[in-house]
């Protein structure tokens, strides 16, 4: 077995008294794509600022491409792009501007006119970024993760705000990352997005890892057989339904 792209063990973060993660562990193998699943509030935003370098883990541990990433941020900014489902861009540049001026960050950047196209940026070029729609800019933030020509790129709620047919687009987008071998971590809770991308799973639920196979795996343990038939949304649900139980039961 090769050494994992990203390699999260037994994670551990408190805020002051406040612990949000409590066993967070999965690992991510290079070109996978895995979906990191779990309800609002459940520790995944956390999980991936430890993955990025933006916060330091109170426990456990956290490797990416065998780096520790908040003591080699310096070196991972040049590897890991991230895509913020909510992200603050210059409203005064326009849309070719911002990409031109973020490929001067990275040794080896994409070429701009190339990645706009695969984007779907292209007739946005000369927009300002203040006048774009809430799926422009979702567009725009994915560029810029990929921009720097990554080997791991974390994508949260890559398609949030846009249309069938630019959901479509992004997910082919996924696809083609995916075939050059870059590793994609996927924050969604879009279950048809997981469906058509992801090869495994890990679910999170209260700061612990509750769950991490392929899609396939989480429908037999959902159904607790070996039907796998049965939507995968309906078995995401019932595996909330019954480690949140489990874990209120606990708590009594």
């Amino acid at each position: 077995m090769t050494t994992p792209t990203v390699d999260v063990q037994q994670l551990r973060k408190a805020f002051g008294p406040t612990e949000v993660l409590h066993d967070v562990t999965f690992t991510v193998h290079e070109g996978e794509v895995v979906g990191i699943l779990g309800p609002n509030g459940a520790g995944k935003t956390t999980t991936i600022e430890c993955i990025v370098g933006a916060q330091r883990p109170t426990g456990g541990s956290v490797r990416v491409l065998s780096r520790t990433p908040h003591l080699d941020r310096g070196a991972l900014r040049q590897l890991v792009g991230y895509q913020l489902q909510a992200s603050v861009l210059p409203n005064a540049l326009r849309v070719r501007e911002v990409l031109e001026v973020f490929a001067r960050l990275y040794r080896t950047p994409r070429d701009v006119s190339e990645l706009m196209e695969e984007t779907g940026l292209t007739s946005l070029a000369r927009r300002f970024v203040g006048t774009l729609s809430g799926g422009q800019r979702q567009r725009l933030s994915t560029a810029l993760a990929l921009v720097g020509s990554p080997r791991v790129v974390v994508l949260d709620e890559l398609t949030t705000g846009l249309d069938p047919q630019a959901r479509l687009a992004m997910w082919e987008l996924v696809e083609r990352v995916r075939a050059g071998g870059i590793t994609v971590l996927l924050v969604t809770h879009a279950l048809d997005e997981v469906e058509r991308l992801c090869d495994r799973v890990t679910v999170v639920l209260d700061g612990r890892t509750i769950f991490t196979g392929t899609p396939q795996e989480m429908r037999r343990l959902a159904a607790s057989g070996s039907d796998e038939r049965g939507s995968l949304q309906d078995a995401y649900v019932q595996l909330i339904e019954r480690r949140g139980a489990v874990a209120e039961m606990g708590r009594k």
